[in-house]
């Protein structure tokens, strides 16, 4: 009895040994493939309640998987791409800073996208923050300082159908797009500049025909 005993007591510590030793690869693996996506991809997603109850939806990451799609067109300045996901009826609005102002804002359509590369006019896209300075740039100067401003396509933090950070403008979207999706593509600032230097980039998408278009495309930083 006591060998049986005995060989009961060190099987039931192997299994224990075992399930214990399960728990901890598993938890290394988990560990270690979140670092490897997160190094690769550059992303650590933006999560609060909303985000994860839209993010856990087909749609939702569908529309986060447009919006990369989107970013990588605008990084190589793919405007063909770009016009081939803009409204066909709405075009797409751009503005330098969170709050929309249809006055003040610039917007093109389909076909004026298309020739974005070859198109060196300058046009008044608003006013600079604080001066008020008209900001009268090219085409490549305005999506260099106001759409793709830092690599967005490694943006730290991701918001669907939320605002990561907000200044002190005034936040409009859901006025002037009511219905729309979008995603925010954030970067937080630097602590050596106080955190300032931040920005984001928001892809504002509306339905056409059973398919999401992009309507708009928001830029975001500190603002006085």
């Amino acid at each position: 009895m006591d060998f049986l005993h005995k060989a009961v007591k060190g099987t039931l510590l192997v299994f224990i040994g075992i399930i214990i030793g399960f728990a901890l690869i598993t938890g290394l693996f988990a560990a270690s493939r979140g670092a490897f996506f997160s190094n690769v991809f550059g992303l650590n997603y933006f999560y609060d309640k909303r985000l994860q109850e839209l993010e856990t939806t087909a749609d939702s990451n569908a529309l986060t998987s447009l919006a990369f799609s989107v970013l990588e067109s605008i990084k190589v300045r793919d405007y063909e791409a770009l016009a081939e996901i803009t409204h066909p009826d709405l075009g797409i609005v751009f503005s330098p800073y969170a709050t929309i102002n249809y006055s003040k804002c610039k917007s093109f359509m389909t076909s004026d996208i298309k020739r974005f590369g070859s198109n060196t006019d300058s046009y008044v896209w608003g006013v600079f923050d604080g001066s008020g300075n008209p900001i009268e740039m090219t085409i490549g100067e305005y999506f260099d300082r106001f759409v793709y401003n830092k690599d967005f396509l490694y943006a730290s933090q991701i918001g669907v159908d939320c605002i990561v950070k907000s200044g002190n403008a005034l936040e409009n979207i859901t006025d002037i797009f009511p219905g729309a999706r979008f995603v925010d593509f954030h970067f937080p600032g630097d602590e050596k500049n106080d955190g300032m230097d931040w920005a984001s980039i928001r892809l504002i998408f509306e339905e056409y025909k059973g398919s999401l278009r992009l309507t708009a495309l928001i830029h975001n930083e500190w603002t006085v």
